[in-house]
């Protein structure tokens, strides 16, 4: 069984592994693993964003919205 991503703890995550590496005392290939734990972290943020973007496009045609409204 998959654990549910967590958004949030996801993005805290992105930020420690970024100060982590701005702070420029790891070697070369501690680098390479932060960045490899980087660009998946981002992947399930995205992953995250984009499903969150399909609920609201599927609910929002549920209810007849459009997100392209004329201003009056």
């Amino acid at each position: 069984m998959s654990k549910k991503f967590d958004f949030n703890k996801g993005l805290e995550e992105l930020e420690t592994i970024v100060q982590t590496m701005e702070g420029g005392n790891l070697g070369l290939e501690d680098s390479l693993k932060y960045f490899e734990q980087g660009v998946v972290i981002t992947r399930k943020c995205q992953e995250a964003l984009d499903n969150v973007e399909q609920k609201i496009a599927l609910l929002s045609a549920k209810d007849g919205y459009q997100s392209e409204k004329p201003l009056d």
